[in-house]
Order: C-alpha cells, then sequence, then structure tokens
C-alpha cells in the first residue's frame, strides 16, 4: 500500500459513494424509476471498488472503475430527466 495515496482513496470513497451518487440514488427512490437506480447504485459501487484499487496502487482498475462509475451516473441521470 503506498502511503501518499491513502487521503485521495477515502476521498474517493466518500466523495463518489455517499454524497454524490447517494444524492443520485434519493432522487431515484422518490421518483420511482428502478433502472435509474440501478444505475446509481452500480456507480456507486464502482466508484467504492475505486478506492481500493488505489490503495492497491492499480492505476488501470482505477481508470477503468472511475470511468465505469461516470457513465453509470450519467445514464441514471439521463433517465431521470427524460
Amino acid at each position: 500500500m503506498n502511503e501518499r495515496y491513502d487521503a485521495y482513496a477515502v476521498a474517493i470513497i466518500v466523495t463518489f459513494g455517499a454524497i454524490i451518487i447517494g444524492g443520485l440514488m434519493a432522487a431515484a427512490i422518490a421518483s420511482g424509476e428502478r433502472d435509474s437506480f440501478m444505475f446509481a447504485l452500480g456507480a456507486a459501487t464502482a466508484a467504492w471498488a475505486a478506492g481500493y484499487a488505489m490503495f492497491f496502487d492499480w492505476a488501470r482498475t482505477f481508470m477503468a472503475l472511475i470511468v465505469l462509475s461516470m457513465a453509470m451516473a450519467i445514464a441514471a441521470t439521463i433517465i431521470l430527466a427524460f
């Protein structure tokens, strides 16, 4: 484990998983959009796993999980918007 990445990994886990995507899940539940909720849940899971990929210093896995998380969050937002 690389000591200088620990704070960044924790920030990614907390920021993406709890605050941003948690709000998206709450909006999906409130509107009754099941597909949007599932995309938001997938985005939160990918962001959560990305934090651990950073702990273990797996740069490519980290980037792939962040891109996957962003794509799922965008998909959830599009479903909510339309």
